[in-house]
Parts: C-alpha cells; structure tokens; sequence
C-alpha cells in the first residue's frame, strides 16, 4: 500500500494533523472542482491509503466557492470516448466512492456552492454531509442529455428516495437550505461548514477505530445483504467490536459513573 506522502497529487491536496484528521482538498477551484478522469484516479489512491495512514476521521473540502460541479463535462466531450471506454471510466468512479464509503473511517464533507452530478456522487458516498447556506444540490443529467455513472442511482434513493430522484434529473429541480435538510441531503446546515465539520470530525476521532471500522464500512455492507444475512453480520462484528480492549476502560468508567453522561445539551 502506498505511503500518502509517495503519492503524486496534483488536482487533491491531503494532510493529516496531530489529532488524526485529514484534510482532503479538491484543488481544481478554476473548473468549479469538476471530477476528471485523473482527480478520479487520484481519489482511488488517497482514499486506499487513508485508511492504513493512521488517519481517524477525514474532512473532505473544496477550494474555491463550489464544492464540486461533477464530470468534467469539457474533457468528455472532447474525449470522444466510445461506450466501453466510458464504461471503464465509471467503474473507475465507483471504486473511487466505494473507497470512501466502506473505507472504515469517518469522512466528514463540508459542502458550499455547487453539489451537482457527479459532485453529488461523491457527496452521497461520504458519512456526514455539512452545507453552508449557500450550497444547492442537483441531478442536471437530464438536461445536458447524459445519465449518472458514478453511484447516484444507488447512493440518492437511499437518502431522498427514488421519486425525489427521478424528479431531480427529469426537471432540473435543486435542493437547497432547509429543504436539502428535511429530505435527506445533508445531515448539517450551518453558516461555517468547514468549521462544523472539523468539530465533528474531531468527535468522531475520539471513538475507537474499530468502532468506527464497523460504523463506517459494516452498516453499508449490511444494506446489501438479505436480512438473514444482515442479522449475522450485524452479530459477528457486535462480538468483534464490543469484546476489543480498547473499550474496557471506557466500560470501567460507565460502570463507575465516571463516564461522560449521554443527554442533550
């Protein structure tokens, strides 16, 4: 596996703090951050090696005033990709997000501006989305005579619902503001997404690993499985996760009513 720091970026940028939190950055503000066959490549790399890097949560973000405008509409057009060649470039996709969402770590975006197309794909794939007031989502694939091809028939129903999907790239609609909120496109909205982000992140950094291993990789896994199948995942983990050392000390002090009281602020 790679080391982060061998790793040749050019349209990401990645560090990791003392704490354990990565900051994973789409660097392409010119092009409203869109996803081109190599920044796709690059995510595949960075989000195989996270994992393994010592990283505890990651807050994914975007330079400049849209968090991602989706396929480089630009470079396919003038690709002139034949069907199998576009075919390989959305598996591509797919290894990319499936990276993010069965990664085992807690990959936090903070959205602003423009979450549209393939943008919204790789939103749907982390674990928290965050937006600002100024963050809108859309599916314009209809529109511009394309369809999706990184995860959005699979990642979007499963937070809006099909026919909230369906109406998206039929009609052009956006989400936004508290709407985006009420069905289901972002967990968060706040005036400063960054900033929520990071302070999320930060509580997610103070769980074990192995706990958010299961979290962050086994409830996914779960949904595709049967509900036979599904119970005995669920078990199996259950009896990994909640006998591992690490959670002694945090039961001891549960047990002594040491520990930090569950109960809204």
């Amino acid at each position: 596996m790679p080391d982060i720091a061998d790793l040749r970026l050019e349209h990401l940028l990645c560090d990791i703090d003392a704490e354990g939190i990565a900051t994973v950055t789409l660097n392409r503000p010119a092009k409203r951050n869109a996803l081109n066959a190599a920044t796709i490549e690059e995510l595949v790399a960075l989000f195989s090696a996270l994992p393994v890097s010592g990283a505890r949560a990651v807050v994914l973000r975007a330079e400049g005033p849209h968090f991602c405008a989706g396929l480089d509409l630009v470079e396919h057009g003038q690709s002139e990709r034949s069907p199998a060649e576009f075919m390989r470039i959305c598996l591509r996709w797919h290894e990319a997000f499936n990276k993010i969402e069965y990664g085992g770590i807690p990959v936090i975006a903070a959205l602003r501006g423009a979450v549209v197309g393939g943008g919204l794909e790789l939103a749907s794939s982390v674990h928290i989305r965050v937006m600002d007031e100024t963050t809108y989502f859309g599916l314009p694939e209809g529109q511009r005579g394309l369809f999706t091809g990184g995860g959005a028939t699979i990642r979007v129903p499963q937070l809006i619902g099909k026919a909230r999907m369906i109406d998206m790239m039929l009609t052009g609609r956006l989400y936004s503001g508290d709407e985006a909120v009420a069905v289901g496109m972002a967990q968060y909205r706040v005036p400063d997404s960054e900033a929520k982000a990071y302070e999320l992140a930060r509580a997610c950094a103070r769980n074990t690993p192995l706990s958010n291993f299961a979290i962050c990789s086994g409830i996914s896994h779960m949904q595709n499985m049967s509900g036979l199948d599904a119970a005995y995942a669920e078990a199996t983990l259950a009896g990994i996760v909640n006998t591992q050392d690490a959670a002694k000390g945090r039961l001891e002090s549960f047990a002594k009513g040491t520990a930090v009281k569950i109960k809204p602020d």
